[in-house]
């Protein structure tokens, strides 16, 4: 696992699609990167708005995220969003573990590992829920029929659990599969569309396309015959040194991300135009036909204990030494932006309470 100090962490795991480098400390990361990445993570000339460095995901439960950027939605509240773009899905954790950035939109594993591993971050809101699929190729219709075959999915991943647990609900384990690693979501979904495996677990808007281009393809999970309607796939989570220093312009990220929830929720066109082809490397069809099986949900308090009861399954894996506590989420500056964004956060179709 990673040594703490300070900043700097070594022994990074190797994840994949949004995980760890092998090694990194803070200075080895930045070494790794290419020249217009190590210069977006230099200190910058003092400005009139707070500059708040991010990584994110490829999916749709990042699509509040993309249009708070894409929008500019936090700026009224004295926050500049900066993305920094990474050459590989694997470096998006490393970055924000090694404390290179402020803020991710991760998936709840990546964080649950994160934080095992000694990373000073916490949940602080949610990003989206649902979306991730188990999709088999044609002939493949129960847990029963995956015996043998091979799984393509990310490690460490959201979609590395759903799998796991599906198999797990059915008398199965990882041992039953032939269970292949990749790296990014359009290699995993043309590997799947081409044939190189038998089944994957991939999220939206990725999972639709491959339903839709490999023809008899099936759904054998969306999560919700598991965990439930509205379950969490990722989330926002923050470094705790940016938490304690400047509090106003983390909460002010969140409260973008709840106006961007609300416009997509009001026109779910005008979000994807804003984000496809730019986010997502997809058509707007497709896109469409994804987003209501992946929606934006800030407020995911009560999917608090869901997260952490799946630490055992992070456990089991191999990927984290202990259970999650539940100081590792903390929901404070969220609740303080609904208590001063009232209509905001009524206006939301989908939250945790009324």
């Amino acid at each position: 696992m990673c040594g703490r100090n300070g900043s700097t962490y070594g022994q990074l795991l190797d994840l994949s699609r949004r995980g760890f480098l092998k090694t990194g400390s803070a200075a080895g990361v930045r070494l790794a990167l290419p020249a217009a990445v190590a210069a977006a993570l230099l200190p910058q000339a003092a400005q009139a708005a707070t500059r708040v460095k991010a990584t994110h995901g490829s999916g749709l439960c990042n699509l509040g995220f993309f249009l708070a950027k894409k929008r500019d939605l936090a700026k009224a509240d004295g926050v500049d969003l900066d993305f920094v773009i990474t050459p590989t899905n694997a470096d998006i954790a490393t970055l924000f573990g090694a404390g290179l950035v402020d803020m991710s939109v991760i998936p709840y594993s990546n964080f649950l590992t994160l934080y095992d591993a000694g990373a000073p971050v916490r949940i602080v809101a949610g990003a989206g829920v649902e979306g991730c699929i188990l999709l088999a190729r044609e002939g493949i219709k129960s847990a029963a029929d995956l015996k043998g075959k091979t799984l393509g999915t990310f490690q460490a991943d959201t979609l590395e659990v759903l799998p796991y647990d599906y198999l797990k609900k059915a008398g199965l384990s990882f041992k039953d599969v032939k269970v292949r690693y990749f790296n990014t979501s359009p290699e995993l979904a043309q590997a799947f569309i081409a044939g190189g495996v038998d089944a994957i677990c991939h999220i939206e808007p990725y999972a639709t396309q491959c339903l839709t281009l490999r023809k008899g393809s099936t759904v054998l999970s969306d999560g919700k015959d598991l965990y439930g309607k509205g379950y969490s796939d990722c989330v926002l989570a923050a470094r705790i040194p940016m938490i304690e220093k400047d509090p106003k312009a983390v909460k002010a990220v969140i409260k973008a991300m709840f106006t961007a929830q609300g416009q997509a929720e009001t026109d779910i066109d005008a979000a994807l135009r804003d984000t496809v082809g730019s986010y997502y490397k997809t058509t707007m069809d497709a896109a469409k036909l994804a987003a209501s099986k992946q929606p934006i949900m800030v407020d995911q308090r009560n999917n608090t204990q869901f997260i952490l009861d799946r630490s055992q399954s992070m456990l089991d894996l191999g990927y984290v030494k202990k259970l999650a506590p539940r100081q590792s989420i903390d929901w404070a500056l969220m609740e303080q932006v609904i208590a001063e964004n009232r209509p905001l956060y009524q206006s939301l179709k989908l939250k945790t309470a009324a």
